[in-house]
């Protein structure tokens, strides 16, 4: 599966993009194929390239953000 095959409809929007201008991660939590590789991509192009994260990676990454441990 390629990520760009993803309905429009299927991207979720992170909740924490709110206010920031627009600089926002959505992903597809429909689409994790049985590797449990999470897709990701960029808002502002939604028609560029997309990432995949191990499941892994991803809750490290959830858990930064919501710790606040992230800055810009």
């Amino acid at each position: 599966m390629t990520h760009r095959s993803i309905p429009a409809g299927h991207w979720l929007k992170s909740s924490y993009s709110q206010g920031n201008g627009g600089d926002c991660v959505e992903w597809a939590p429909s689409h994790i194929p049985a590797t449990g590789e999470v897709p990701v991509r960029d808002s502002k192009d939604p028609h560029g390239p997309s990432l995949s994260f191990s499941p892994t990676a991803w809750t490290s990454f959830l858990t930064a953000v919501k710790s606040g441990s992230l800055t810009a």
